[in-house]
């Protein structure tokens, strides 16, 4: 599924990009990608929440150049996204992480890179010269999580991130139903105890002994986000993973303000969870995100057709944003704001694939 010829006469829509993932991929990983914890209410939440705003456009603005560009970091990105960590990437494309690596760095944004994503932190490194942060969850000692830390700085990776909604692992039902067993699942199970243990102590020894910057993935209310920001974390991320960890959550972009709200301008907010067209981004930047991760979106392209599946992918992405910024009456993600948006019932049931109604026809 990695070798077919993919360019812009291939897929005009993401809709055939999604299209072609399905048709490419075994039940088991489909099902893996696309499926969430127990009743699976988070992960429509996340799209009800998008749904739930509507734009508010201004007209006869001059918009003749609409530029979608970025910062990460600090540094220059063609579109203010990530490829957002996937565990066992490897099941759904040939070359997991260091395939996502080649894409990212041929297009222009950064990849964040889950530990339990093959080929691993070196050789994804080494995949492609990608802006890159690495993810880790937390399965060993202060010792084991050092060496995490010297690794990925030695291997050129911006930051470092810890996932913080996992002190238990979510009952996923459609791999239980299936018997779908990931491959890492077994191993991980030997470190549960650390992950349970994670505690506030672990950021602020984090903080007392590196210099990477660090982001805290899995922030899902201003209480916790304004205690991250009293111990010093440099990147506040709103994630529920997906809608595959806790049940009957919010969704992501519905906690947005609020953490945008308790940061105040202290640490940048990153978003994820349910995010699936170019309009899904412009909402988060207008809310105060200064980047979107793409999950399952990304893992659809790579699915689809490798590297030039998700470069497709992306560059259908970037034409989304220009055109939604463009008929908004912007010229830039800077000048998005919040009065940009208002509240507006959403028109179709919420779903994992919601966002692309021609599928059901």
């Amino acid at each position: 599924m990695n070798d077919r010829a993919t360019d812009s006469e291939t897929f005009l829509t993401l809709q055939e990009i999604v299209a072609a993932a399905r048709r490419a991929l075994a039940p088991g990983p489909w099902n893996y990608l696309i499926g969430g914890a127990e009743t699976e209410t988070t992960v429509r939440r996340n799209r009800l929440a998008l749904d739930s705003l509507a734009f508010r456009p201004r007209v006869l603005r001059d918009v003749r150049r609409v530029d979608a560009s970025s910062a990460f970091l600090g540094r220059p990105v063609r579109l203010p996204v990530l490829l957002a960590p996937v565990g066992g990437m490897e099941s759904l494309v040939d070359g997991g992480a260091a395939t996502a690596a080649r894409a990212a760095a041929a297009f222009g944004v950064p990849q964040m890179l889950s530990s339990v994503c093959a080929p691993g932190l070196e050789q994804t490194a080494a995949a492609a010269d990608a802006l890159r942060v690495f993810q880790l969850y937390v399965r060993g000692d202060d010792p084991w999580v050092d060496d995490w830390v010297r690794r990925a700085r030695d291997n050129g990776y911006a930051a470092f991130c810890l996932t913080v909604d996992t002190a238990c692992y979510s009952r996923r039902e459609r791999d239980l139903v299936a018997r779908y067993v990931k491959p890492w699942r077994a191993d991980a199970a030997k470190g549960t105890q650390f992950q349970a243990a994670l505690s506030w102590d672990q950021v602020r020894r984090f903080h007392d002994k590196h210099d990477l910057p660090l982001i805290l993935k899995g922030i899902a209310s201003a209480e916790d986000a304004a205690i991250a920001v009293e111990h010093g974390v440099e990147v506040v991320y709103v994630s529920n993973h997906g809608g595959r960890q806790l049940d009957h959550g919010l969704g992501s972009i519905a906690v947005l303000p609020q953490v945008v709200e308790a940061v105040a301008g202290r640490a940048e907010v990153w978003v994820d969870g349910g995010f699936m067209r170019g309009s899904d981004v412009v909402k988060a930047i207008a809310l105060g995100a200064r980047c979107v991760g793409l999950g399952r979106l990304a893992c659809l392209g790579l699915a689809a057709g490798g590297v030039a599946g998700l470069v497709r992918t992306l560059e259908i992405l970037e034409e989304e944003i220009r055109t939604c910024l463009g008929l908004l009456g912007v010229t830039s993600l800077a000048q998005l704001k919040p009065e940009h948006l208002c509240a507006a019932p959403p028109v179709c049931v919420p779903g994992v694939l919601s966002a692309f109604p021609l599928l059901g026809d």
